[in-house]
């Protein structure tokens, strides 16, 4: 590998015109395609066997139009008088007609429709009603096709012609479902800012040059912008969550810039030891650049394995990470040496005197680093469990870590999601935004109607029932829905309690000897059913991760010991993002502080998500650390001094890459987005304790302890590993033999 990455970065940093072209093309192409497909990420559910996917596919096959659901359009008058009002009740028979006339929609019913249909005492087509304050109304819009096969734009745009009339007249309206969960757009605009100006002030401390400053971010914002718009082209072939393109975002910038760090730090410090520039641009993507592809590969294999827990929305969450990992490593080995090759001794331009380091290349047995490397080796007992109990401590309350569901009441104030959750809740109750559809498959016979009458009368005695609607049947006669409505919300444990119930005891009594088939699903089944599913395979995805991760470490350090202990460090580490979690969002610790009137719940796939994610973060550390302890050793040092230089060397870059990663998945803690929250304090707080608490602290002191125990493999085993060099030292070598063999 280093061979190649040596011919790769020499060939940019000699020909940079060209390359410089190439990724100006790529980008504006990708750019250009990305905004003008527009994003169709969604948050809709495919979970192939759960209930709720039975439902779904009962509805599509024998009811079209209730498979995809509808979504509220929800109308509050504050000061504005009765909805029934003329003026009021104009205004919402433009709101219906407006979306009517849309090309997306399927059915439309006017909440006074439904009115005058029950003082008839018939009953109503479709869903729809109004309080009996007459202050609240809500009519329900179905599209013609799931919401997946329509942009976000396309959706925000019908969500705004809906709500043009009704806020023209003075009411408070919102589109709630599918529809404005599509229409609404994660603002991160300010979250990336606060991450890009603190990793400008890092990388200033770090060069005490404007100029080497600008490379990493440049090339970063390069990268993630192919990254997110192929993410949006992605989303129209694939169903891409919501989440997705923030995630890209944070996971982008963050990779992006410490990549680019690593290989820029290199190529410094090689400079200014008086190495040729294009010499040292092609050693330093050779070295550090192949430890930038190992351990963006890490990554990448991390994110991928989440396909084998076989859930799509996962799958894809796990696709749209990768492409930004894959876009940040090549700019680092592509983009900025072809830069650095422009730029040619311009890259230290814009020096800042007063941050200057003295010298690119410190005696590192004199620096703050190898005097805090030598106390962890001489207290290594005190230092390990010292650290280890401090990481359990934090680990204790992801014992008590459950999965829910996407808390829409917390989510950003201005989406159109979370405004109709607010309204709906004010007017109808909680639970109306946590409806249960019951798909129930007929058989034609006589006894059916009988059969649902009594599936009927048994879900209202349901205690945590607040309404039923009247079973709908399909044209054919051959399905039925009923549409329970909860008393609770949706993402409580009171909710989840109905769902179990309606499944294993209410349904099948209700139905017993009938013949009928009944499933329970909706969007509110749906997640609790992504929340088992998770439950069920996380073990499986850890399993995996930590295996290749294993194996990935074999083959890099032909060792068994530092695997093992990597992946322990890097479990701990996990369990302890978890607990803050725990602590924070489920318990309600300090949530104020980030923006939440109390606990939510922590939205199922966070977790599984983090845990690949982080667990291929975190071997970009371990990799940078062990890497130089393996240096010293082969350079002849004993197990300590080898582990005191290599930590004294390789801590000052871990630092301030890891400060950068914090600060861009921790900016994102001040998105409205409780899920993007979770995100961003979990990844941010993980990254914090792996390269402070973990590799320097309790890696090192490990280390120390097991001595030459370290690096122990079995004979039969070291015959068999194929050699892996992760910074080319022998290619290096090898290199150096044949230039001094070289006429002058």
């Amino acid at each position: 590998m280093s061979a190649l990455l040596y011919r790769v970065g020499g060939f940019c940093a000699r020909r940079p015109g060209p390359v410089l072209v190439l990724w100006l093309l790529l980008v504006v192409g990708v750019v250009i395609a990305g905004v003008q497909a527009g994003s169709k990420a969604s948050d809709s559910i495919s979970l192939p066997g759960t209930g709720s996917q039975n439902a779904t596919d009962l509805l599509e096959e024998r009811f079209p139009g209730q498979a995809q659901g509808s979504s509220p359009v929800v109308i509050r008058s504050v000061g504005q008088g009765d909805l029934t009002s003329p003026a009021n009740r104009k205004a919402i028979d433009r709101s219906v007609e407006a979306a009517r006339n849309s090309p997306f929609v399927l059915e439309v019913e006017s909440p006074f429709e439904v009115l005058v249909a029950e003082e008839k005492g018939a009953k109503p087509k479709g869903g729809g009603a109004i309080s009996l304050d007459r202050k609240a109304a809500f009519y329900s819009v179905t599209l013609k096709e799931q919401v997946t096969e329509y942009t976000n734009e396309e959706m925000a745009d019908l969500a705004n012609r809906i709500n043009r009339p009704l806020s023209e007249a003075g009411l408070q309206s919102a589109v709630g479902g599918s529809i404005g969960a599509a229409a609404a757009q994660p603002a991160t605009d300010t979250s990336e800012a606060i991450g890009i100006a603190v990793a400008i002030v890092i990388l200033l401390l770090a060069f005490g040059s404007a100029v080497s400053m600008l490379l990493p971010i440049v090339t970063a914002l390069l990268g993630l912008a192919i990254s997110i718009n192929l993410i949006n082209l992605l989303s129209h072939v694939i169903s891409v969550p919501s989440v997705g393109p923030t995630l890209g975002i944070m996971i982008g910038l963050g990779v992006g810039i410490d990549y680019s760090l690593f290989v820029l730090s290199r190529h410094r410090e090689q400079a200014e030891a008086g190495m040729d520039l294009k010499e040292s641009i092609a050693r330093s993507v050779a070295t550090s650049g192949a430890a930038v592809t190992f351990a963006g590969s890490t990554v990448i294999i991390a994110l991928l394995s989440l396909a084998v827990a076989r859930i799509p929305i996962i799958t894809a969450m796990g696709y749209t990470a990768a492409i930004a990992v894959v876009a940040a490593m090549l700019a680092a080995i592509t983009l900025l040496p072809a830069i650095l090759g422009l730029l040619g001794h311009r890259y230290d331009s814009l020096k800042l005197p007063f941050l200057r380091r003295k010298s690119a290349d410190p005696d590192h047995d004199q620096t703050g680093w190898a005097r805090w490397a030598r106390g962890v080796a001489r207290l290594k007992w005190t230092a390990a469990l010292a650290s280890l109990a401090v990481l359990l401590i934090l680990a204790f309350p992801t014992l008590k870590l459950e999965f829910g569901q996407i808390d829409t009441a917390e989510g950003p104030k201005d989406d159109q999601a979370t405004k109709a959750y607010k309204l709906l809740s004010s007017g109808f109750g909680p639970g109306s935004n946590g409806p249960i559809l019951v798909a129930v498959g007929l058989d034609g016979k006589p006894d059916d109607k009988a059969a649902l009458t009594r599936l009927e009368k048994d879900l209202k005695a349901e205690s945590n029932v607040a309404s039923v609607s009247p079973p709908e049947i399909s044209r054919d006669g051959t399905a039925a829905t009923l549409t329970v409505t909860p008393k609770s919300a949706p993402q409580v444990q009171q909710t989840q309690d109905l769902v179990d119930r309606l499944r294993s005891d209410t349904i099948p009594k209700a139905l017993k000897g009938s013949g009928l088939t009944a499933y329970v699903g909706g969007v509110t089944a749906g997640y609790i059913d992504l929340a088992d599913e998770i439950a069920e395979k996380l073990p499986l995805v850890i399993a995996v991760v930590i295996a290749l991760s294993f194996i990935l470490l074999l083959l890099a350090f032909r060792s068994i010991a530092i695997p093992a202990q990597a992946a322990l460090m890097n479990l701990l580490g996990v369990a302890a993002s978890y607990g803050l979690l725990v602590a924070v969002f489920q318990w309600g610790w300090g949530a104020s502080l980030i923006g939440l009137s109390g606990d939510v719940p922590i939205v199922s796939f966070v977790p599984l998500f983090m845990f690949a994610i982080l667990f291929g973060l975190s071997m970009d550390y371990e990799v940078f650390l062990v890497s130089h302890i393996d240096e010293e050793r082969e350079s002849g040092a004993g197990t300590t001094d080898a582990v005191v230089r290599g930590l004294s060397r390789s801590a000052r870059v871990i630092t301030a890459a890891a400060l950068i990663m914090v600060a861009v998945f921790g900016s994102f803690i001040l998105a409205d987005d409780p899920t993007t929250k979770q995100f961003g304090l979990g990844l941010a707080f993980a990254i914090a304790i792996d390269a402070t608490l973990i590799r320097c602290v309790l890696v090192p002191a490990i280390m120390v302890i097991f001595g030459k125990a370290n690096w122990w493999l079995p004979s039969w085993l070291d015959r068999i590993l194929p050699r892996v060099g992760i910074e080319g030292r022998a290619f290096l070598e090898k290199l150096d033999s044949e230039q001094d063999r070289r006429p002058a």
